[in-house]
C-alpha cells in the first residue's frame, strides 16, 4: 500500500498524496523560493553599482585552495578602495569575475547583462586532476561559451592541457595564484643546522587520493628517522608510521608550520596551481615536488622534482645539500602584481 502524508502549505491542509509526490511537491516549492529569491536580489540591485562583481561560493577557513586565494584577492582589491560585491551584479556594476564551477550558475545568467563584461577564472582540467570525467569540464566548456568575454588560466600548463582535450576557452590569459603575504611569508623562519633533523611537511585540505599521501607515506617509510622527522597538515587516505599528524587549521597556524620546517613535500598530481605550494614557497621552503602538472611552473628553481617515492628520497639527499642555493631560488608570485594582472584582464 502507497504510503500517504498530508501536505500543507501556509497551514493550510491542501490535499493527501503519496510519499513520493510530498517529496516532488517540497522540491519544486524549494525550487521556486530559490528562483524568487534570486529574481528579488537582482531587482533590488538594479539601482546600485560596484567596482567589481566575484561570482564564488565562499567557504569559511580552514578551505580549499581556490577559496584562500580569492579570498586574498578580494581583500587586496578592498584594501585599495575597490567596492567588490559577491554573487550579486548591480546594474552599474561594470565587470564580474567569475570562478570555475563553483557558484550558483543559475543566479550568474539572471544577473548577467549587456554592458557588463564577464571574465571566467578556471582550473583543471577537472577530469585530469580528479582521474576521471564526470562532466565537470564540459560544463565548464559550456559556461565559458555562453557567458564569458575572457579566460583566466593560473598557470601555462591548464592552458595547454584545456586546448589538448578540445575545449578552446574565450581569450585566455595566464595568471598565477599568489598567497596573501600578510600571512604566508618567511620572517622568522628557522634555519638549517646540521645538529638536528630535516624537518620535512607536507599540507593538503582533501583527502583526494591524486594529492599523493600514499607517496609522501611510501617515502618516509625509506626515511632514516634520525635525520629526517615528517609533519601532515590536513586530510590523508592513509596511515603514516612515524608522521605528526596535525588536522585542517586556519591560515595563520599553517603559515606557521611552515617557518617551523626545512623542506615542502608535495606529491598532488595535475595540479593547475597549487595554492600550497605557493604558500610554502612564500613562507621560505624549498619544494620536493612530483613533475607532474604546473608543479614544476610554480617551483621554478626553488625546488627539486621527482618521479616516484624512491626517486624522492635520492632527491632529498641533493635538495638538503642544496638547501640554501635551492632557497634563494625561491620566486613567488606577489598578491599586489597578480591583483594588477586581474585588473587589467577584468577591465572592460
Amino acid at each position: 500500500m502507497a504510503r500517504h502524508r498530508v501536505v500543507y502549505r501556509l497551514g493550510v491542509k491542501l490535499h493527501t498524496a503519496p510519499r513520493s509526490a510530498y517529496v516532488h511537491a517540497r522540491s519544486a516549492w524549494r525550487g521556486l523560493r530559490r528562483v524568487a529569491g534570486i529574481e528579488a536580489a537582482r531587482l533590488a540591485s538594479r539601482r546600485g553599482r560596484a567596482d567589481l562583481s566575484v561570482f564564488h561560493e565562499f567557504a569559511p577557513p580552514p578551505s580549499g585552495g581556490g577559496n584562500q586565494f580569492l579570498a586574498g584577492l578580494v581583500g587586496e582589491l578592498r584594501r585599495r578602495g575597490l567596492a567588490v560585491e559577491v554573487n550579486r551584479i548591480s546594474g552599474g556594476t561594470p565587470v564580474c569575475l567569475f570562478n570555475s564551477f563553483n557558484f550558483d550558475d543559475r543566479r550568474l545568467r539572471r544577473f548577467a547583462r549587456s554592458g557588463c563584461r564577464m571574465v571566467h577564472r578556471v582550473d583543471g582540467p577537472i577530469g585530469v586532476y580528479r582521474g576521471f570525467d564526470d562532466g565537470t569540464d564540459r560544463h565548464i566548456f559550456e559556461l565559458n561559451s555562453e557567458l564569458a568575454h575572457a579566460t583566466v588560466f593560473q598557470s601555462r600548463y591548464s592552458l595547454e592541457k584545456h586546448r589538448e582535450l578540445g575545449l578552446e576557452l574565450r581569450d585566455p590569459v595566464v595568471i598565477p595564484n599568489a598567497p596573501d603575504p600578510a600571512v604566508f611569508n618567511a620572517d622568522g623562519r628557522v634555519g638549517l643546522s646540521a645538529e638536528e633533523p630535516v624537518r620535512l611537511i607536507t599540507t593538503s585540505w582533501s583527502d583526494n587520493p591524486r594529492k599523493g599521501a600514499d607517496v609522501i607515506a611510501k617515502l618516509e617509510r625509506e626515511l632514516d628517522p634520525a635525520r629526517f622527522r615528517l609533519t601532515f597538515v590536513g586530510r590523508s587516505p592513509v596511515a603514516f608510521e612515524r608522521a605528526r599528524i596535525v588536522p585542517p587549521v586556519p591560515s595563520t597556524e599553517v603559515a606557521r608550520l611552515l617557518r617551523e620546517h626545512h623542506v615542502f613535500v608535495f606529491a598532488s598530481l595535475n595540479e593547475a596551481c597549487s595554492n600550497s605550494l605557493l604558500e610554502a614557497l612564500a613562507c621560505g621552503l624549498p619544494a620536493l615536488y612530483v613533475d607532474s602538472g604546473s608543479n614544476a611552473e610554480v617551483v621554478g628553481g626553488g625546488g627539486l622534482p621527482f618521479q616516484d617515492a624512491a626517486d624522492a628520497a635520492a632527491r632529498l639527499d641533493e635538495l638538503v645539500e642544496r638547501w640554501a642555493e635551492l632557497r634563494a631560488a625561491i620566486r613567488v608570485p606577489s598578491l599586489v602584481e597578480t591583483a594588477d594582472r586581474y585588473l587589467e584582464a577584468l577591465r572592460p
